[in-house]
């Protein structure tokens, strides 16, 4: 059974992937690359090479609950809107969380997709890690 649903946590710094099925959970971290330097705008190219690259990790995933702080998420919704529109009909919804578990995590997401008629069901047996 393939991985259909899947949950998205950010910062500006770190981004950790859950897909699960009702038998197979993967977790997939992208972390942000080094320090900025004093350059002008260095901060926000830093910041969009990040957000790219979570982009890329989330391109097969036909649906996401997008979670994590309010900023972190306002700016990734904007990088996505102005270049990856294409991405933004995947992201269903949007959470503010703060520091929240893998398994408060995955709860999160299971009642959302739960909500949304795509029920995801309990059973756990399988976990990857991928970083």
């Amino acid at each position: 059974m393939p991985l259909r649903h899947a949950v998205l946590l950010i910062d500006h710094r770190h981004a950790e992937l859950l897909q699960f099925n009702s038998n197979e959970m993967q977790v997939q971290k992208v972390k942000a690359h080094g320090r900025p330097t004093q350059q002008h705008g260095s901060a926000v190219r830093t910041e969009h090479e990040f957000f790219g690259e979570v982009c890329d990790a989330l391109k097969d995933i036909p649906e996401l609950l997008v979670a994590g702080g309010h900023q972190a998420q306002a700016d990734f919704r904007h990088y996505v809107e102005k270049h990856r529109p294409q991405l933004a009909k995947q992201l269903t919804d949007w959470e503010t969380v703060q520091h929240p578990s893998e398994g408060q995590l995955v709860a999160l997401a299971k009642k959302h997709f739960d909500r949304s008629g795509k029920s995801v069901g309990t059973a756990r047996s399988k976990r990857a890690v991928r970083e």
